[in-house]
């Protein structure tokens, strides 16, 4: 019974890597090429373009991770390149995605209120002030770390070969889901804040409708709606996947493999699920998704007609 759940949740885990390097992929492709023939991209193709690079690099540091953690503990050098590679990545495609989440807020939705109105028509510098405040969370969290390992190197210096005992692994685990919980709460307040902001812009939107007389399925509803499932997917992914983490260095901890298994599937649907989510909900990905399908079925129907 336990290896069939192994082999299952590992068949899991390579179909997740398959679907989130593909997607995002997809989109990286797709704007690049978009640029190439214009010259420009807009500014939520230019977000999404670098959320799916550190996608990619996310997805790669998972199973990096996974990989050296799956049969033994790592050395020291080995293990200190995999905590800083899963950092940066899971950093950026946070923040990238929370200030997805904020665009999509300032360019949909109304309020007469002047803050909103003052930000609203700034959003280029809101953006830029945001990158600025997630390079500084970043150097913190590198330099939080950077600590850590400096305490961790001079308590072991005399271990040659830096092998790491299941009491360090311990004390490892803990700053890292520390720091990780620490840096990780801003972006993501923020987010839920935009995302119930958006939720209070469609239903004022919606009671509008309403007192015109007017159906409620105007383009405007429909962006509200398209954004609505972009950050609620977001959350609920981010929040799955962030949960996976914590009962991975859990089972780390504990050496139990079934349960490590079961957390990288389910914290890999967050980066490749998503990326789905954003080409479906971006007109552009999602004419150039549906024309890839269909070369791909008439090809198919042309081979095994010949």
């Amino acid at each position: 019974m336990e290896s069939d759940l192994q082999s299952f949740f590992t068949f899991v885990i390579f179909v997740q890597i398959i679907i989130g390097n593909l997607s995002n992929e997809f989109i990286l492709l797709i704007n690049l090429i978009d640029w190439f023939n214009r010259r420009k991209l807009s500014s939520v193709d230019q977000i999404i373009t670098i959320l799916a690079v550190s996608r990619i690099g996310l997805i790669w540091g998972i199973l990096v991770s996974w990989s050296q953690f799956i049969n033994s503990f790592p050395k020291l050098k080995q293990l200190i390149i995999t905590v800083y590679i899963w950092i940066l990545s899971n950093h950026f495609s946070l923040w990238l995605a929370t200030i997805l989440s904020i665009f999509y807020l300032l360019k949909i939705a109304r309020f007469s209120r002047p803050i909103f109105l003052y930000l609203k028509w700034r959003v280029k510098k809101v953006i830029l002030t945001i990158l600025f405040g997630m390079l500084v969370f970043l150097f913190f969290n590198v330099m939080q770390i950077n600590t850590h390992i400096k305490n961790w190197k001079h308590n072991h210096e005399k271990n040659t070969t830096w092998n790491f005992t299941v009491t360090d692994f311990v004390t490892l685990s803990r700053h890292i889901i520390l720091s990780i919980t620490m840096f990780s709460l801003t972006p993501f307040i923020l987010a839920l804040i935009s995302f119930l902001l958006l939720i209070v812009s469609l239903w004022k939107h919606l009671r509008k409708m309403q007192l015109n007389c007017k159906g409620s399925r105007d383009p405007r509803t429909n962006d509200h709606i398209n954004a609505l499932k972009i950050m609620v997917s977001f959350l609920l992914l981010y929040t799955s996947y962030f949960l996976s983490r914590i009962v991975s260095w859990i089972s780390h901890i504990y050496q139990v493999k079934l349960v490590d298994l079961l957390s990288m599937a389910i914290g890999l649907f967050y980066p490749s699920t998503h990326s789905l989510v954003l080409i479906l909900g971006n007109s552009k990905l999602s004419k150039a998704s549906f024309f890839v399908l269909r070369k791909l079925k008439c090809r198919i129907k042309n081979e095994t007609t010949a």
